[in-house]
C-alpha cells in the first residue's frame, strides 16, 4: 500500500531529475538563441516556448504517441532497456523536460543577454574561443538567471498534472505525483488528503519563490539598484 509521503517524494524527485538535467540541455539552445541571429535562432525559440502555451494535454497526446509502445523512441527505449518508455518513471522525466523546458531557456537567454557585451568581445578579442568565453565570461555572470531557471523549473515541474496523466498514468510509486493524488483524493471526496497535499504544494511553490524573490533583490542591492 502507498504510504502518505510517497506521492511528495516522487514529485520532488521528478523535480529535481527535471531541473538538472535541463540545464545542460538549455545552456545551449540559449546561446544559439542570444548570439546566433536569424530566422532559425528565432524558430528554435518559438519551438522552445510552445510547451507554455500549448494546452498540457495536447503536448501529452503527442509525447505519448512518440513514447508509447509503437512509437519511435518508445520502441527503441523498449528494445534497449526491456520496458515501455511511457507509464514508467523515465517516461515522466522525458515529459517534464519538454513541459519545464521555457522555464529554463527564457531565464538562460534574458541572463545571456544581460551580460555586458563588452565582456564577451574582450574574451574573444584576447584569444578565448567561443566556447572558452560562455564558459569563463557568460556563465559566471548569468549566475542568478541559472538559479532562477533551476527554481522555475522545480516548481514548474512540481505542479505539472495533465502531461504526468497523459503520459504516466496514475501508477502508485512510479507515476503517481502529488497532483495526480489530489485529483484521487478530491475525486473520492477525501478533502482532508486533498487540502494536506495542495498545503504541501503551496508551501513548497511559496518558499522557492520567495527564496528566488529574497536572490534577486539581494542581486539588484549589490549593484546598487533601488
Amino acid at each position: 500500500m502507498e504510504s502518505f509521503w510517497e506521492p511528495f517524494y516522487l514529485t520532488v524527485k521528478l523535480s529535481l531529475l527535471t531541473s538538472l538535467l535541463l540545464l545542460p540541455i538549455s545552456v545551449p539552445i540559449a546561446y544559439f538563441v542570444v548570439f546566433k541571429k536569424g530566422l532559425v535562432s528565432r524558430i528554435l525559440e518559438v519551438v522552445c516556448n510552445l510547451p507554455m502555451v500549448l494546452p498540457p494535454t495536447v503536448l501529452g497526446f503527442y509525447l505519448l504517441l512518440l513514447m508509447g509502445k509503437r512509437g519511435p523512441f518508445g520502441e527503441l527505449w523498449e528494445k534497449l532497456f526491456g520496458h515501455q518508455l511511457a507509464f514508467h518513471f523515465e517516461g515522466l522525466v522525458v515529459a517534464s523536460i519538454i513541459f519545464s523546458l521555457p522555464m529554463m531557456v527564457n531565464s538562460l537567454t534574458s541572463g545571456f543577454r544581460s551580460v555586458p557585451r563588452v565582456l564577451i568581445e574582450a574574451s574573444l578579442t584576447l584569444g578565448k574561443t567561443p566556447l572558452q568565453t560562455l564558459w569563463y565570461v557568460i556563465l559566471p555572470n548569468s549566475k542568478p538567471a541559472i538559479l532562477a531557471g533551476l527554481i522555475l523549473s522545480f516548481v514548474h515541474t512540481m505542479g505539472e498534472f495533465g502531461v504526468v496523466l497523459m503520459v504516466g498514468g496514475n501508477i502508485p510509486g512510479q507515476t503517481r505525483t502529488l497532483s495526480i493524488a489530489i485529483y484521487d483524493a478530491t475525486e473520492s471526496l477525501d478533502y482532508r488528503t486533498a487540502h494536506l497535499y495542495s498545503a504541501i504544494l503551496i508551501a513548497v511553490s511559496f518558499v522557492s519563490l520567495l527564496a528566488l524573490l529574497f536572490m534577486l533583490n539581494r542581486r539588484d542591492h549589490d549593484k546598487g539598484l533601488p
